[in-house]
């Protein structure tokens, strides 16, 4: 099955598309959504153009994205949450399985410690998908490869809840 990762953000929008087997996964692509206009309501409208395009382009059977639960500043939160609600729209009108995650659970399930932080998921990134490191990728990218992989390791992997980031391979 073909996962989109998406990493929600405002201005920029990491995503990566894996491709998840009985005996494995690979990364097809990843990248940003860059979100050019400043106006709220064009920004949204921008961002669904981009996950759909991604949707046409990769024909994916989940969409998996990131759980908004906590954030220190509440501006950023509120257009953050909009962004979600754009990509869910855009995933529910191409009825897609729809895939949340909170970072901790991405964490754990990318490192085995839901503590871990942003350059401990980014080494497990690189090691498990070695095309990444050529991208030259951001945070976002990282972070939308780590819950398409959470995706596939927690609920679309022969319907298991916890996998071992060995058994990507």
């Amino acid at each position: 099955m073909i996962i989109l990762g998406i990493d929600p953000g405002t201005t920029s929008v990491g995503y990566a598309v894996l491709e998840g087997r009985e005996r494995g996964c690979r990364l097809l692509s990843a990248d940003l959504i860059r979100i050019h206009t400043s106006s709220p309501c064009e920004r949204l409208k921008e961002l669904s153009a981009g996950v759909n395009s991604l949707i046409n382009e990769w024909s994916p059977g989940a969409l998996a994205t990131e759980r908004l639960f906590f954030a220190k500043n509440q501006k950023t939160a509120l257009r953050v949450a909009e962004a979600r609600g754009a990509i869910l729209l855009t995933a529910a009108l191409a009825e897609l399985m729809v895939y949340e995650y909170t970072p901790l659970e991405i964490k754990r399930a990318v490192t085995g410690d839901g503590t871990a932080d942003k350059l401990q998921l980014q080494k497990m990134m690189r090691l498990s998908f070695p095309e990444i490191a050529g991208l030259r990728a951001r945070d976002d990218v990282f972070d939308a490869a780590g819950i398409a992989l959470t995706c596939w390791l927690q609920d679309i992997r022969s319907g298991a809840t916890t996998r071992s980031i060995q058994e990507i391979s």
